[in-house]
């Protein structure tokens, strides 16, 4: 993208608000890695047409010792040429140009609205009316330690900040929450996957994570592993260094995972409650699409998640991310934020993305539209259908009743055969 539209590449960058300075240096360091490549042919080309000139003289001995000079200078040539252009390929991930290329984000579709924070990102549609209460509405943390469901001390003397216990009712109604979302997506025909949560630096750096991310993520740094912040990355990177047919796409993934993040950035934010934790359970839904295709794909993969919050009945809007919130890997995301009435507003949910072939081309997932054509990188897709903790306090909290109780919605009674939590 960068050698085929600058131009392009610099807009996208300066409407994320970086400098766009980046894109002429990679231009120029390309430049030189080509310049490199090219030399060294050429070098190859004289040597093969100095060899092939003594094989044709009559005296070929007499033409070695007259031509050796000649040969072991373009040989010096050739090893130069080979040195430099190695030094700087972009597969080399010691090279300037390789650093470059990893640390440059996404290029943003045009449809991506401009801002430069979360203020000004755009509301796309609302669906429900938030409830209107006749008494004082309580944040589920106060209703779930009444209820004996949810329990962040006991958590804390385990684990420390940031974790949470749940129990009895508050068990069961995660474990509803994440069977009702795997059996939708089953039915939206999705594939479930039960994937590893522990990852090597290849997959977690072949899905951007290692770039912008790294401070933010678990690791086993003797095992060289990475505890997945989302299921997006084992589902995403599960096909790398394959050769799809097109015939398959698109594929549809939907994994039920823990993830793990640090919230190093999150100091003094939502420290009550099940908003930001450093261990929290979500449902993923991943698409592998064709790049004609990937933002129809990006309608229809918001579409399932919001069918999840239509199906509870709870009050929702979806967010269209302007450029400077737009996250690294992303060319556009829709965010989906549901209503809490202790806070009187909206919060994040669930976010999808399309990648559009950012991710692909780190992780070599490629397809053949058919036995002659040449291979095309794939999208690739994500999003959350949805976060489990923050669906299950958003219940908590739109289905509290004055009692202290909490109606179960009608789509979950079924999972957790009671229609109320007491």
């Amino acid at each position: 993208m960068v050698r085929r539209d600058p131009e392009r590449v610099r807009r996208s960058a300066r409407r994320r608000g970086q400098d766009a300075a980046f894109v002429d240096e990679i231009l120029r360091l390309d430049a030189e890695y080509r310049s490199a490549l090219t030399e060294a042919e050429t070098a190859k080309a004289e040597k093969n047409r100095l060899s092939a000139q003594i094989g044709k003289a009559a005296d070929k001995a007499s033409a070695a010792r007259e031509l050796r000079p000649a040969l072991d200078e373009v040989s010096s040539r050739i090893d130069s040429a080979q040195a430099r252009s190695a030094a700087l390929d972009p597969e080399n991930g010691d090279s300037a140009l390789h650093e470059l290329l990893t640390q440059s984000p996404n290029v943003l579709d045009d449809s991506v609205p401009d801002g430069s924070s979360e203020e000004e990102n755009v509301v796309v549609r609302t669906h429900g009316t938030p409830r209107a209460f006749d008494f004082d509405p309580l944040p589920h943390w106060e209703i779930g330690e009444r209820l004996g469901i949810l329990d962040f001390e006991r958590a804390a003397k385990l684990s420390g900040s940031r974790f949470a216990l749940l129990s009895g009712d508050g068990a069961r109604l995660s474990r509803a929450i994440a069977a009702f979302f795997l059996d939708r997506a089953h039915d939206r025909g999705y594939e479930e996957v039960a994937p590893p949560v522990l990852v090597s630096r290849r997959t977690m750096w072949s899905t951007g994570q290692l770039t912008k991310f790294s401070d933010a993520m678990f690791s086993d740094p003797d095992a060289d592993l990475f505890m997945i912040p989302t299921a997006e990355v084992p589902l995403t990177a599960m096909h790398g260094d394959e050769i799809l047919p097109f015939e398959t796409l698109p594929r549809r993934y939907a994994a039920f995972t823990p993830c793990f993040r640090k919230e190093a950035g999150a100091a003094g934010k939502d420290t009550r409650g099940l908003i930001r934790l450093h261990q929290f359970e979500k449902v993923e839904l991943v698409w592998l699409a064709a790049p004609e295709a990937s933002f129809d794909a990006l309608e229809r993969l918001t579409g399932d998640a919001e069918a999840l919050l239509q199906e509870l009945e709870l009050p929702y809007r979806v967010m269209a991310l302007c450029a400077g919130d737009v996250g690294f890997n992303s060319a556009k995301t829709y965010d989906l934020e549901v209503w809490l009435p202790s806070a009187g507003r909206y919060r994040e949910i669930s976010s999808c993305s399309n990648c559009t072939d950012f991710q692909a081309r780190r992780g070599r997932l490629r397809f053949r539209r058919d036995a002659k054509a040449k291979l095309e990188l794939v999208h690739t897709l994500n999003g959350s259908g949805l976060a489990v903790g923050r669906t299950l306090l958003a219940i908590v909290e739109n289905y509290q009743q004055r009692d202290g109780s909490v109606a179960v919605p009608t789509a979950l009674q079924p999972y957790m055969r009671t229609t109320v939590i007491r």
